[in-house]
Formats: C-alpha cells, sequence, structure tokens
C-alpha cells in the first residue's frame, strides 16, 4: 500500500514520469467503484503508477466518486488523469480504453474493469512477466465473483497451464522461448515460479475456442510500445467484442502470451457487464474467419470432430472452398454413424455434398474439435487422449 502522510514523497512521484498507466474505462460504475478504486490504491508497487480515467456518458454518481477517490489517491503519490464525454449515449469501450489510453504517459498499461478489484500485488507481478516479455500480453488468474458463477469458464480461464504448454515446443514465431518446464520440473533461473508462458504453442491453438482470448482482457498488462504497435482498440462500439478483436490483430503480429499464475484479480460476473452486447453470432463470425486465415489454410483436408448441431454449424460456415476440405465427420453416436454422411441441403453446387460419418477411430486428423469439453464426464477427453494426438499439429479446439 501507498504511503500517506509524506507530502515531500507524494509530490516526488506525482512529478515523475510513471512507469505504468492504470487504464480504466467508466460507464455508469457506481455500485462497484469505489471498491475498485480503493485496489488502486492498495497496490504494493513502488514504482512510479498514474490512473487514467475515461468516463464514458455515465449517468450515475461515477464522476462523484472518481473526483473524491482523485484526492485520496494524489495524496498517495498516485496522479489521477480524467477524462470523457456527456453526450446523451455512450461510445462504447474500445473508443473509452483507446482514450484512456491516449491521455496517459505511462511506459506500461495495465487495464481494468470499473467493476473489478485488484489483489495488491498485480502491479508489481505483472510489471516484472511484462519486463521480460515486451511483445506479450500478459494475463493472470482470476476469482470469480460471486464464486459460482461461470464455473467452467472460470476453470478454463485458471487452468491452461504447464501441462498444455508442453503439447507444442518453441514459441512459432513470437520470437521467445517458451519457459515452463513439465510439471514438478523446476522453473527456469530466469522466470519466478508463477510465470507461465509465452502461451505459444497449446495455448494458441485455444484461442479458436468460444472462450476467446485465453488470458482474458480484465487481466491484461503490456509495455505502451507493444500496445501502438498492435492496437488501437476497435470503435464500433456496443456489440463490437474489441477485446477478441484486438487479441487476433496481437497474434497476427507475432505476440506472445503470458500468465501470472496467481489469483491478482476478483471477476465480476453481473447482468450488466459490457461483454453482454456482444451476441454470440458476432463472435462466431470473427472466429470461424480466424481459423480460415490462420490455420486452416496450411491444412489439405480435415475431419470435423462432431457430426451434430455445433459440428454442422461449423462446415456451413466455412467458405465454399475451404468446405471442399472437409473429408469427413467424426462422431461416437452411432446413430448418426450409421447414417453414413451429412447432406448440406443449402449447398448451391450439384449434385448436393454428402460428407461421410465415421467412428472417431476410423477418421484421419487433423480435426477441428467442435466438443464442448468438461461436459462427458471425461470421455471425450479419453477418447482424444487414446489416439495419441498432438494438440495443434494434430487437432485444435474450436468449442
Amino acid at each position: 500500500m501507498r504511503a500517506r502522510g509524506d507530502p515531500a514523497a507524494a509530490a516526488a512521484a506525482a512529478a515523475a514520469a510513471p512507469h505504468v498507466s492504470i487504464i480504466l474505462p467508466v460507464h455508469n460504475a457506481e455500485p462497484w467503484l469505489n471498491e475498485c478504486l480503493e485496489s488502486v490504491l492498495q497496490q504494493d508497487f513502488e514504482g512510479s503508477m498514474e490512473l487514467s480515467v475515461f468516463n464514458d456518458a455515465s449517468k450515475d454518481k461515477s464522476m462523484t466518486i472518481i473526483e473524491k477517490w482523485k484526492v485520496k489517491l494524489e495524496g498517495s503519490g498516485i496522479p489521477v488523469v480524467i477524462g470523457g464525454h456527456a453526450s446523451p449515449s455512450p461510445r462504447g469501450v474500445g473508443y473509452s480504453k483507446n482514450q484512456a489510453i491516449a491521455q496517459s504517459s505511462g511506459s506500461y498499461l495495465c487495464f481494468l474493469d470499473s467493476d473489478d478489484v485488484m489483489m495488491p500485488q498485480r502491479v508489481r507481478l505483472q510489471l516484472e512477466a511484462a519486463a521480460q516479455h515486451p511483445t506479450s500480453i500478459i494475463g493472470c488468474q482470476v476469482r470469480r465473483e460471486p464464486p459460482n458463477s461461470t464455473e467452467r469458464y472460470t476453470r478454463w480461464i485458471n487452468q491452461l497451464a504447464s501441462d498444455q504448454l508442453l503439447t507444442q515446443k518453441g514459441t512459432r514465431g513470437c520470437g521467445e522461448e517458451l519457459v515452463s518446464g513439465s510439471p514438478g520440473a523446476a522453473p527456469s533461473p530466469r522466470h519466478p515460479p508463477w510465470i507461465r508462458g509465452p502461451l505459444a504453442g497449446s495455448q494458441r491453438e485455444q484461442v479458436f475456442t468460444s472462450n476467446g482470448p485465453t488470458v482474458i482482457m480484465p487481466t491484461w498488462f503490456c509495455s505502451r510500445a507493444w500496445f501502438s504497435h498492435v492496437g488501437p482498440f476497435d470503435e464500433g462500439g456496443q456489440g463490437v467484442p474489441e477485446d477478441l478483436l484486438f487479441f487476433y490483430n496481437h497474434l497476427r503480429k507475432g505476440g506472445g502470451v503470458v500468465r501470472v499464475d496467481q489469483s491478482l484479480l476478483l471477476y465480476r460476473y453481473h447482468p450488466d457487464a459490457a461483454t453482454h452486447s456482444v451476441l454470440e453470432t458476432t463472435i462466431w463470425t470473427h472466429r470461424v474467419r480466424f481459423l480460415e486465415e490462420r490455420v486452416l489454410p496450411h491444412w489439405a483436408a480435415f475431419t470435423i470432430w462432431n457430426a451434430g448441431r455445433q459440428g454442422r454449424r461449423l462446415y456451413r460456415s466455412l467458405a465454399a472452398g475451404t468446405r471442399r476440405k472437409v473429408v469427413a465427420f467424426c462422431d461416437v453416436d452411432e446413430n448418426k454413424i450409421r447414417k453414413g454422411f451429412y447432406c448440406h441441403e443449402d449447398s448451391q453446387e450439384r449434385p448436393k455434398p454428402r460428407v461421410p460419418i465415421l467412428h472417431f477411430r476410423a477418421a484421419r486428423p487433423p480435426f477441428v474439435i467442435c466438443v464442448k469439453l468438461d461436459l462427458t464426464g471425461g470421455a471425450f477427453e479419453n477418447n482424444l487422449r487414446s489416439l495419441h494426438l498432438q494438440e495443434g499439429r494434430d487437432f485444435l479446439h474450436f468449442s
């Protein structure tokens, strides 16, 4: 926590160019803002730090709370930059983040949502990781609030770890070496044991799932230089997945992904969260296009694992040329397998495509897997493991 009651120290800290800028977009955040801003004050980072707030047309008492905390924070040596607008309608999260970044001056950017709470060590530990990985997005583990909300998603956020990192060797173009060892192995002497990454192997392959970025946006930390190279955020407004689009562009430019394996953020789930404004169909379209851009051009043929609704939906969503690469569906459902094929009735081709449906043991990789993980009591995961395949080379997860 910042020292209080020392005016000389506070003035010296305020005069120094900040090393870290905490980026905080705000829109009608009154219920959570006091706890969020208290967590800024409680950071144990001893270097220079500023808070950059952008108020996106809030109609509640958010600005009153911000002005109150500005006095407290600056009294503890944390300068506060406040921007915003009072238009009738908000301009969206992407616009607000871009504005908060533009008015800030730190060498590193720590992103914070106004309904979340940072643990005291967040800035210190993520800065340590970012200094070692200047072209990476740094994330962290989270604690969900309420505790039982989105249990599967929270497990996915927190448990993509070293055993999965080992499914690929090297970093495939991100310019940094993989630092996680096998389970139980000693960590690299250059990396504290709580740092996992760069996640350039299997975690890169997990970027095609419906879960989105493999380190979630509210945990992001990166250098300003790297953000400027990749960004800015899309400013399309409500309904645009600005974090997913930025993350895809980050990967296109060879960026890495590193996770600090400590819970550094209280991540709230509530009905008013901005993420609920993004339609699943919008995210689906971006995911399919990214899959077609990044992976499928390199495969001469592939099998879709799941002859049910999600597998057929993926097939229908593919461009015509990519659909022709699908040599089969595979499944375990005897009724689907007995039918023998899937006919794409909406196709304009004549004759209409008829794609074989095979048992998974009779199908050949690579596979695009459209089966949701953690829902079959381990049956699907056991079937996949029994084939002794390598993630990223022989299969990738899409659902």
